[in-house]
């Protein structure tokens, strides 16, 4: 009897003293059993050691300085991607390429949330006439093509803008173009998310606790709402990202996005344009594979970062 009594406090105790998972750890749980986008934040993170690590090894000039002796060489030992028409190692210009693509990708998605996550905010926290004048601008900024827009800009902006030195770095003027375009036109969608969720977010009970202490407006907004919808930011910043290098690589590709010297891996598929009936294979196919692995690892952790910060989808799925 007493053997059964010690027992039951012994296990009564170890169910008492069990600690809680944080939200984080929930979040990272959750992530870890969605196998597929455990394999694309792999993947990327070999992407990002690949495109900067390289840096270090391989200098700009050897994307950038061609040799005319060695033009159209297939890969060998000396240049492991072959060399485009010019005779500048593609190994060395995806590296380098590489680099640019995700910077526009990248500084395009941080302009994205900030500009989507502050007018989606006002919106849902300020409301009547305010909320009625950023949803309208919203919906008309929603019918602008913002590919025809980028397509134009760049046509007759981007050239005539100099190339600029940044921290030793070559770039030519209409990778800011490019930037701005797509920041600029594509924060709409992530606005009437946010304010659908701060619209919910707004009505609980430690707003009207921290409204009913003074708390100012901008407080509010900024340090009980906008951290609310981190989730949503995170998962918007990812899917965001795999749409502007795919759409940096299109306009590249059309020879209207970014200029040379400056190597993109879409600027660099325009260069093979002309040599792919010529069997230069290797101009055309290591850059499109290297956009093809970029999209595929963002969009499967995209979906993972989704399906773990959203507890629904997950229980949904099993």
């Amino acid at each position: 009897m007493a053997t059964e009594t010690t027992s039951k406090i012994i296990e009564l105790k170890s169910e008492t003293s069990f600690k809680p998972l944080s939200p984080a750890q929930l979040i990272w749980r959750r992530f870890r059993r969605h196998r597929m986008a455990l394999g694309g934040g792999i993947g990327l993170l070999i992407l990002l050691v690949f495109i900067i690590g390289g840096s270090f090894y391989v200098p700009e000039s050897g994307a950038n300085n061609g040799d005319l002796y060695a033009r159209l060489k297939p890969p060998n030992a000396q240049h492991w991607f072959g060399t485009d028409s010019t005779g500048r190692d593609v190994f060395n210009r995806i590296i380098y390429g590489g680099q640019i693509s995700l910077v526009i990708g990248v500084l395009a998605v941080l302009l994205e949330i900030s500009i989507g996550t502050l007018m989606g905010g006002l919106a849902a926290y300020y409301g009547g006439w305010l909320d009625a004048i950023i949803m309208r601008f919203t919906e008309a900024m929603l019918s602008i093509p913002s590919l025809f827009l980028l397509i134009v800009l760049a046509k007759f902006l981007g050239k005539d803008i100099p190339t600029l030195n940044i921290l030793g770095r070559s770039f030519s003027g209409s990778v800011g173009i490019v930037i701005l375009v797509i920041g600029l036109t594509s924060w709409m969608y992530l606005a009437r998310i946010v304010r659908a969720n701060m619209l919910s977010l707004r009505e609980m009970d430690y707003i009207s606790a921290a409204k009913a202490l003074g708390a100012s407006d901008g407080r509010v907004l900024f340090t009980h709402l906008v951290p609310n919808t981190i989730a949503i930011m995170i998962v918007s910043a990812t899917l965001g990202l795999a749409s502007a290098v795919l759409t940096e690589a299109y306009v590249s590709f059309l020879g209207l996005g970014v200029q040379p010297p400056t190597a993109t891996w879409g600027n660099m598929m325009d260069q093979a344009q002309s040599f792919i009936l010529r069997g230069v294979w290797w101009m055309w196919v290591f850059p499109s594979a290297f956009i093809i692995f970029t999209i595929l690892t963002i969009n499967l952790l995209g979906d993972g970062l989704r399906d773990a910060m959203d507890p629904r989808l997950a229980n949904k799925k099993g």
